[in-house]
């Protein structure tokens, strides 16, 4: 598990199993992995992507603005970051069964709420419920019961989970829409309540009642139990890393569209770059698996935010070249796809199995939380600097330095 590597021929560390290995020797549960992707689909589809498709709608029928609509859905994502520090503690000690079917019918009940709404208050304050739901459905229990139950296997259980939970906006914002057009955004909120309810809270009860695996041991170079590892250099400088880099990603993702469009390009143009960048992400998580066996966790942390620096600068420069721009998109979908690994899998590679939705659950939290803000920060931004080339370079720049930071973020074997 050593994060150094010496010399030509030198042993790498973290290639992809680490972390001592999973609970035990018997095979994981069979019905989880269906299970998972089937939740996930579910999930992100309707307690995320749903409201990006519904949100006009919402807007012109209530007179509340779009921006607060969405401070609503960002506070949310604020709110999910730090309920997953307690989740995750949960997770370690009981597993995912109780927190997921419990996240399962707080999401409907949320979404109930949101469907109600009289006034922007309750609003808010079903969007906050929702964020709590976030907090126990979403990846991070997924994350941690595939890691627990399938290690030193994990990253394909992660990899095959991933790639289903990208077909959520496939599935759902056209479902949505069909919902919406033959419906109030309320009674669509309600249906999509109904299908949550139906669909993941008897999945998450039923298919994840398997016993916990007691949690193996740490790593030899882990001393001091997981209070040490949070307190460490490494630990922080990684909080860093990912912090910057979801923060770049995600204003990326949102400014592209008026990116192009700012270069002239249509609407129809722009959402198919984006749209082709979402393909580019769901192949980029099958090629993660290759990645790891070649590139120790420190080489390919630093890689994998520096090439997305780079996409991110050529976003920024590239001009004229539509299917440039559209190339140079792909790319950073296949970059994107990759970090979603990288992050659930970097627990895992350096401090072992036995903490990991304590430690995921801490290191997630600023990067949720920045991601969660960087849609609204990314658009205010735009303005003062002069349009979104600018802001591109800007974000170029913050990735770089979240490359830099990765360096620092190394585990010595002791």
């Amino acid at each position: 598990m050593s994060d150094v590597q010496s010399g030509v021929g030198g042993r790498r560390e973290g290639g992809g199993g680490g972390g001592g290995g999973g609970g035990g020797s018997c095979p994981p549960p069979p019905a989880v992995l269906p299970a998972l992707c089937l939740t996930q689909i579910t999930s992100w589809g309707i307690v995320y992507y749903a409201f990006l498709v519904l949100n006009p709608a919402i807007t012109a029928d209530t007179g509340w603005s779009a921006g607060a609509t969405t401070a609503a859905f960002s506070a949310a994502l604020v709110v999910s970051a730090i309920a997953g520090i307690y989740v995750g503690r949960v997770l370690d000690h009981r597993g995912p069964r109780t927190v997921m079917t419990a996240g399962s019918a707080l999401g409907s009940l949320s979404l109930l709420v949101i469907a109600a709404a009289p006034n922007l208050a309750v609003f808010f304050a079903g969007w906050l419920l929702a964020g709590a739901a976030m907090a126990a459905i979403l990846y991070q229990p997924a994350f941690a019961a595939l890691t627990r139950w399938w290690a030193p296997d994990h990253i394909r259980a992660l990899t095959i989970v991933t790639l289903a939970s990208g077909l959520a906006s496939t599935v759902f914002a056209p479902l949505t829409a069909i919902l919406a057009d033959h419906m109030s955004w309320r009674a669509t909120y309600v249906v999509l309540a109904g299908i949550l309810a139906a669909l993941t809270v008897p999945a998450h009860a039923i298919a994840l009642k398997a016993p916990w695996p007691p949690a193996p041991p740490s790593p030899p170079h882990i001393t001091s139990g997981h209070e040490g590892v949070v307190r460490s250099r490494a630990f922080w400088m990684l909080a860093v890393t990912f912090t910057l880099s979801a923060f770049a990603m995600y204003a990326v993702v949102i400014g592209l569209v008026p990116l192009l469009i700012e270069r002239g390009y249509t609407t129809t143009q722009a959402a198919w770059a984006l749209g082709l960048g979402g393909a580019g992400q769901t192949l980029g998580r099958t090629l993660y698996a290759a990645l790891a066996r070649h590139l120790g966790v420190t080489a390919r942390t630093v890689t994998l935010i520096a090439l997305g620096a780079l996409t991110t600068a050529a976003l920024a420069t590239v001009a004229g070249s539509y299917a440039l721009l559209v190339a140079v998109s792909v790319l950073a979908g296949v970059i994107r796809g990759n970090l979603t690994l990288l992050q659930a899998t970097a627990v895992t590679d350096r401090w072992g199995v036995s903490h990991y939705g304590r430690l995921s659950g801490l290191l997630g939290a600023p990067a949720h939380a920045a991601a969660a803000l960087a849609p609204f920060a990314g658009t205010v931004l735009a303005g003062p600097l002069g349009g979104y080339p600018a802001l591109f370079a800007l974000l170029a720049v913050l990735s770089t330095a979240a490359a830099v930071t990765a360096v620092g973020a190394h585990t010595q074997q002791r």
